[in-house]
């Protein structure tokens, strides 16, 4: 880029990628051409994701997969996966298909409370503070009460406030800790706004409360936000059967499977390192369904990585049992998510999405997500104890690799035949790819 620009913002479309290609692409047209290529056909559709976000200049397209064969409490389910790793969709599916026949998954909502705070600074007594909380609970909550009134008459809205002394970490910190319970909602924007709320009534009830001397009325309001950590909107989902019926993997028995699944998952949760990989795969289960129902994906992760070392270690956010002849695997994780508002009323997909899972309320698309990490994870797993995670892996990527090299359909038949009973890797496809085409290995190699 040879130099800032203001305004950029007001720009047309139009002006916006020409100015990219001028200063960034060298004047390079065919940057027009691509990014209009995944212009959507229908205006109407394409004007809707451009109002999505700012400076929306083309749209990025994700593949979605689905996986079938998901039985979630005694219901079958298709899930929509949206995501650009190869062997997530496969792995997830066989998962589901070996559970299947073995009684599915369980999944079981433990709770669904979300937490929002008002952070601020006060200088006093703070014996004051708490009894002028314990007197004015009621105006505050009373205060938000337009706001909440349709929650409220859907069965939710604000189920608790809280004043929380924060001093001895940081001087004159305190909190106001609101519950708050959103139905099939997310909630974000609810909760924000009675935040807003509670914050400005806090401050006009202390300015006006006479208990307070001059300098205690200057309460200075910091935050007041949402905590996407939800420790008590927390889903359970596992799978169990006898040992018995687990099947011989890889040569390897139903019980030496078991005990080397398990000591799997021990590693994980006494491993932080091995851990960080363990819940990266979970999440590759459940961040495919988060995308594609529309929901956050980025809010999910940081709730579920700090559940996971919420003793103060990073650990898994799986966990295995082998009692009395039985296997029993599960995953207890927050999940904030929401099948109303925001993208669900709106993207086509996601619509599609929600219509494909038989439209769950909030609670069923917690036990899902949930569903769909186990299962990720416990493919992962039984690849990893038994044949490898590359065997699988690269089996699915060699398309990649074969994409890159432009392969014709016939190319591709070709190899994949080829490697079934070989080890892929990206140097092994593309030399025997430039011996069938007669070109030097070295012309597909050398650096760019």
């Amino acid at each position: 880029m040879k130099a800032p620009i203001k305004g950029f913002s007001k720009l047309s479309r139009e002006a916006k990628i020409e100015w990219m290609v001028n200063e960034i692409f060298d004047g390079d047209k065919n940057v027009v051409g691509l990014l209009d290529s995944y212009l959507h056909s229908d205006e109407k559709v394409q004007k809707l994701h451009n109002e999505f976000i700012e400076n929306t200049i083309s749209n990025y397209f994700l593949p979605l997969g689905v996986a079938p064969n998901f039985l979630i409490n005694e219901k079958l389910y298709t899930l929509p996966m949206a995501i650009e790793e190869s062997s997530v969709v496969a792995a997830a599916a066989k998962a589901a298909q070996f559970w299947l026949k073995r009684g599915g998954f369980k999944a079981t909502v433990i709770g669904t409370e979300k937490i929002g705070h008002v952070h601020f600074m006060y200088h006093g007594d703070s014996l004051k503070l708490h009894e002028f909380f314990n007197d004015n609970k009621d105006h505050l909550l009373a205060s938000t009460n337009d706001i909440t009134a349709n929650m409220q008459a859907r069965g939710g809205g604000i189920t608790g406030i809280y004043l929380v002394d924060k001093t001895e970490e940081l001087d004159q910190y305190f909190q106001l800790d609101v519950r708050f319970q959103t139905c099939d909602s997310m909630g974000a924007n609810f909760i924000n706004s009675c935040l807003e709320r509670l914050a400005e009534s806090l401050t006009s009830l202390i300015q006006s409360d006479n208990r307070f001397s001059e300098d205690e009325k200057k309460v200075q309001i910091v935050m007041r936000i949402l905590s996407n950590y939800t420790p008590n909107c927390l889903v359970r989902a596992e799978v169990s059967c006898p040992i018995s019926e687990l099947a011989e993997e890889e040569g390897v028995s139903p019980q030496e499977f078991a005990e080397k699944f398990y000591r799997a998952v021990r590693i994980a949760e006494i491993e932080p390192y091995r851990a960080t990989t363990h819940n990266k795969g979970i999440f590759n289960g459940i961040d495919a369904v988060v995308i594609a129902t529309g929901n956050d994906f980025r809010a999910v992760e940081a709730a579920g990585h700090r559940h996971a070392s919420i003793d103060g270690q990073y650990r898994s956010l799986t966990h295995c049992s082998i009692d009395n002849g039985i296997f029993k695997f599960w995953i207890e994780i927050p999940l904030s998510v929401g099948v109303v508002g925001g993208l669900t009323a709106l993207h086509p997909m996601v619509k599609f999405a929600h219509k494909l899972l038989g439209n769950p309320n909030a609670s069923e698309l917690m036990g899902i997500i949930a569903a769909s990490g186990l299962a990720q994870n416990f493919a992962a797993l039984r690849a990893l104890v038994t044949s490898g995670i590359q065997k699988g892996h690269m089996k699915m990527h060699l398309l990649n690799i074969l994409n890159q090299l432009e392969a014709t359909e016939e190319e591709k038949a070709y190899f994949v035949n080829y490697f079934k009973d070989k080890v892929v890797s990206h140097s092994a496809v593309v030399r025997h790819f430039c011996e069938l085409r007669g070109i030097p290995y070295e012309s597909m190699v050398k650096p760019k």
